[in-house]
């Protein structure tokens, strides 16, 4: 049976997930702590630490970082898939803490060269991670949890950033001593990090007898054709590697576009990257309350359309500003026009954790966990690969003449047609979206019962048919995909037409109206049956158009006949009077008003042996009660 979906900040309490989060939460701070004290350094104090333009300098550190995701994620997806995660998370936590060492002797004595091997080293350490990381939650986590574990790592990692940057901010501002604090801050979280990953649970290897192919490039097309076999997988890693191409622009400019068009200081920077990840933080922790604990891709879209509207008025809210003398965040939150910037980086990032944390939940669930960590390093490849293209198509654009608005445009333009492109090709997203959109607009929805239907294996779902969107109701609320049976006009609406293809929706007429496709939907319902998926039929043949259940049909009786499964009675209550319903004769004539109150109950399942019409009509009715 499915698990009752617990609070996801109650996981913070609990050893399976604790010392993980506080392990990645550590590692992620530190990164930020040193990447944003030695971008600052190389921006605003460039002749003494590297000497690059101050446009190009956050650029080519967020290069330098990505670059072992190409190089080592193929082989990195390989050992998480052969060794216990927890004993990577530890050989990792080594790795950091003597890499902090290289990184604060170049702090320490000024040596830049040593602070850019030390960015490359740092994003070997994340490489090492991030197969296990995200390896790691689906093997410990139940799938109900999904959604609101995968919120929470993005939300402590945003934060961890913000905190991050705010500290090497005040640590490097620190007159004669700054990078000497940075160096010394370093190391001690480091060590946390490492004391934090010995209380990671053990995590057995899913294929311990995996021999390591170390050709990245044949281990990573060979991880490529493995995610390709699940469509909706490997276009949730194209769908999350954009999201790191749109990211890493706005992550890696800030400096330069709070120097050069804000005219900030280091301080202006810290908190346009406070006010950026404080957003994408609250997104992500948002996103298991609006998914209902579901890995809800109906989210993605609205995710998407968020970051393009708040990327384009970006760039028409820095429109006209010119560079001047540097000003604090005293002298820069006075101004009128800093609290849209502000507004639009904080909801640009906003929408961008509603976009990325249903794709996250939706590979780790959807991936044979045999071939999982392998799968994530290929993904993790692809991300790099993105950002790596990010930063050149950057720093080509800015170099010829493109203003850090005008870039930003450009991208909020682009992901628009990234966006729909993906939607295009897999349907499902915006399927989804339309019926996340329905439940979430024009009703709230209780739900009874989730419980009862079964994780895996077939069974036939009896309803109420009380209006046009009964089954986007029912559709947005159940965590498996339901395959519905229904009136063949109702089929044919436009809109819905489209939600009802995509969900493998199959049309019935009666045998009087058309015989072959009354055999047609028998047959495709014995079909999904036999293949384990979940069938929704709606007995009474119509729509009630007085509140009332009609007689329940015979149709049951032949499904279960043809391939004998659990039948779930359920009902649907409240929706008699609302705007979908044909109170007073015809749909779409009384509104009720926007968030109706309505409820779905579910029922215990019954065995085939004991489905009648007759009974399943009693037992629909006493569960819907005098609710309608």
């Amino acid at each position: 049976m499915a698990t009752q979906p617990t609070n996801q900040f109650s996981l913070l309490s609990q050893r399976r997930f604790a010392p993980f989060f506080w392990t990645q939460f550590l590692g992620a701070g530190n990164d930020n702590i040193f990447k944003f004290a030695f971008t600052v350094l190389a921006t605003f104090h460039a002749s003494a630490w590297g000497g690059l333009d101050a446009k190009l300098a956050g650029p080519v550190i967020g290069g330098l970082f990505i670059l072992p995701f190409v190089l080592f994620s193929a082989t990195s997806g390989q050992l998480a898939d052969k060794y216990d995660k927890a004993a990577i998370a530890r050989l990792v936590k080594n790795l950091e803490i003597g890499f902090m060492l290289v990184i604060g002797a170049g702090f320490v004595w000024q040596l830049p060269v040593a602070l850019y091997v030390g960015v490359f080293l740092m994003g070997c350490h994340s490489t090492l991670f991030g197969p296990a990381k995200f390896a790691y939650l689906p093997q410990h986590l139940r799938e109900t949890e999904l959604t609101g574990g995968n919120g929470l790592v993005e939300m402590g990692t945003f934060v961890a950033i913000l905190l991050g940057t705010m500290i090497g901010g005040a640590l490097v501002a620190i007159p004669g001593m700054g990078p000497t604090y940075v160096a010394a801050v370093s190391i001690v979280i480091a060590i946390a990090g490492r004391i934090a990953a010995g209380f990671i649970p053990a995590s057995p290897a899913p294929a311990p007898e995996l021999r390591i192919n170390w050709n990245p490039v044949t281990e990573t097309w060979a991880n490529l054709k493995i995610a390709n076999k699940d469509r909706v997988v490997f276009l949730s890693m194209i769908g999350i590697s954009w999201l790191w191409f749109f990211g890493s622009i706005f992550l890696t400019s800030f400096t330069g576009f709070a120097k050069e068009v804000l005219s900030g200081n280091e301080q202006v920077v810290t908190l346009l990257l406070a006010t950026f990840s404080a957003g994408i933080g609250l997104g992500s922790v948002l996103c298991e309350k609006m998914s209902g604990h579901r890995v809800e891709i109906g989210l993605v879209p609205f995710g998407a359309i968020g970051m393009t509207v708040f990327a384009v008025d970006l760039y028409f809210g820095a429109k006209g500003l010119t560079a001047g003398p540097l000003i604090g965040v005293a002298d820069f939150i006075s101004v009128a026009k800093s609290w849209r910037i502000m507004a639009d980086l904080f909801l640009l990032a906003m929408f961008a954790g509603f976009y990325s944390v249903p794709l996250y939940a939706l590979m780790q669930a959807r991936t044979d966990k045999e071939f999982r960590a392998r799968i994530i390093a290929a993904n993790n490849i692809l991300n790099a690969l993105f950002m790596v293209v990010a930063s050149l198509m950057a720093a080509a654009l800015l170099q010829s003449g493109l203003t850090l608005p005008q870039l930003y445009l450009v991208v909020g333009i682009m992901n628009a047609a990234v966006a729909l492109f993906i939607f295009k090709l897999v349907p499902e997203f915006l399927m989804r979206f339309i019926i996340w959109m329905l439940i979430h607009t024009f009703y709230r929805v209780k739900k009874e019962g989730l419980e009862n239907i079964p994780d895996e294996g077939p069974c036939v779902l009896v309803c109420n048919h009380v209006s046009f969107v009964d089954a986007l109701v029912i559709g947005g609320c159940i965590q498996r995909p339901v395959r519905f049976v229904m009136d063949y006009r109702i089929f044919k609406i436009p809109v819905l037409n489209f939600v009802f293809r995509t969900a493998g929706t199959i049309p019935i007429a009666s045998a009087k109206e058309d015989a072959v496709m009354l055999e047609k939907a028998y047959e495709r319902i014995d079909a999904y049956l036999k293949d384990g998926e979940v069938v929704c039929i709606f007995p009474e043949g119509r729509i009630t158009d007085n509140g009332d259940l009609y007689p329940f049909k015979k149709g049951i009786t032949r499904i279960i006949e043809r391939t004998p499964v659990p039948v779930i009675p359920m009902a649907l209550r409240g929706l008699w009077g609302s705007f979908f319903s044909r109170w007073g004769g015809d749909a779409m004539r009384y509104p009720r008003g926007f968030f109706s109150r309505i409820a779905l109950v579910i029922d215990k399942s019954w065995q085939p042996a004991t489905v009648t019409p007759d009974g399943l009509q009693a037992k629909v009715a006493e569960i819907r009660g005098d609710w309608k």
